[in-house]
């Protein structure tokens, strides 16, 4: 994956200088991160991450002996266009260079026309599943509460594509909203597992390009492909959802696909700098992703970075998809969309 320092600039031609807007407010860092540990888990928490565990995890425990088969990875996002959307949502479908992506409002939300604020979304899925039908829920929730328009990247994948490709077609996304009007300081990237990775890797390459988005938020992330942290964590034996050959068969896939493409695997955690937009975390307690989202919170508090993680004890990985049958998954959406208020007000 190229560097941020050397991504080409050219893409930004035709892109006015940023106006004048009133300060926003920001939190105050003094080199450390806020942690916040919520209630829960109520009942329907619980019974979410069961079924995870007896659903998900035996699944992944398969197919991480033998990621590199032909597993039929798009399956997931083609079920999940049989969702119905909630009532009164506005999709639309945007054509990128590279791929789509999908500009979603709630009902009552106003159009994306560069005034108000706007949600760049990077789905998860581990580079290799789901896409914005799956996300749905999440994204239209989101656009409720946070009252903004929702761009939601249907980004190239592994094992076809690599992670770097992935990113490109989020910084694509990234100039659409510039090139319709949109300032720095009205967009919020956000994402979640796999996405809080792509997030943090194109805050940084826009970082290079003297660009701050109003913020970062996201859910259960995967902050480094590199696994030795992660399978240090106690975590990795009790988490819900993934058994810990995941990871390992995760980086072999990433792995793969860059060197296929000729690319470095790019890590975001090496490249932390002042300057990187305030950034929220919602994490479960009892996933081995909180390893990615303590040791991101040091080093980006470390660097100046305003941050807040707040952890959310016996969830399953990403539990906001499990809104509203999980309280707590609802109430989380909730303070995300507060979040991204106050970051664009």
């Amino acid at each position: 994956m190229t560097a941020p320092s050397k991504v080409s600039r050219s893409h930004r031609a035709g892109i006015s200088p940023a106006r004048l807007h009133r300060a926003r407010k920001y939190p105050v860092s003094d080199q450390r991160p806020v942690e916040i540990v919520e209630d829960g888990p109520s009942l329907g928490g619980r019974l979410a991450s069961l079924a995870a565990m007896l659903t998900i995890r035996p699944v992944l425990a398969i197919g991480s002996h033998a990621p590199r088969l032909p597993w039929p990875f798009g399956i997931v996002e083609f079920a999940a266009r049989t969702l119905r959307p909630s009532p009164g949502t506005i999709r639309a479908t945007i054509g990128l260079p590279n791929c789509t992506a999908q500009l979603v409002r709630a009902n009552g939300v106003l159009p994306a026309d560069g005034k108000r604020s706007v949600i760049l979304y990077l789905h998860g899925g581990a580079f290799i599943v789901c896409g914005a039908s799956t996300h749905s829920g999440i994204v239209s929730s989101l656009s409720q509460y946070a009252d903004s328009p929702v761009l939601v990247v249907n980004y190239r994948m592994i094992p076809k594509h690599s992670v770097g490709t992935a990113l490109d077609d989020c910084y694509d996304a990234y100039q659409w909203l510039r090139l319709t009007g949109y300032e720095p300081d009205q967009i919020v990237l956000a994402g979640d597992s796999a996405g809080g990775y792509l997030g943090l890797a194109l805050a940084e390459r826009l970082l290079a390009e003297g660009e701050e988005p109003a913020a970062l938020v996201t859910m259960s992330p995967l902050f480094e492909i590199d696994n030795v942290t992660r399978a240090n964590h106690p975590n990795i034996r009790r988490d819900a959802m993934f058994p810990g050959r995941a990871f390992e068969a995760l980086v072999e896939l990433v792995e793969h696909a860059a060197g296929r493409k000729g690319e470095e695997v790019y890590e975001p955690l090496d490249h932390i700098e002042p300057g990187l937009p305030r950034t929220l975390i919602h994490v479960s307690g009892s996933e081995v992703l909180i390893s990615d989202a303590r040791k991101a919170a040091r080093m980006l508090a470390a660097a100046g970075v305003p941050v807040e993680v707040r952890v959310w004890p016996g969830q399953m990985h990403v539990f906001q998809l499990a809104s509203p049958l999980v309280s707590e998954a609802t109430r989380s959406l909730r303070q995300i969309g507060d979040y991204i208020r106050e970051a664009t007000w």
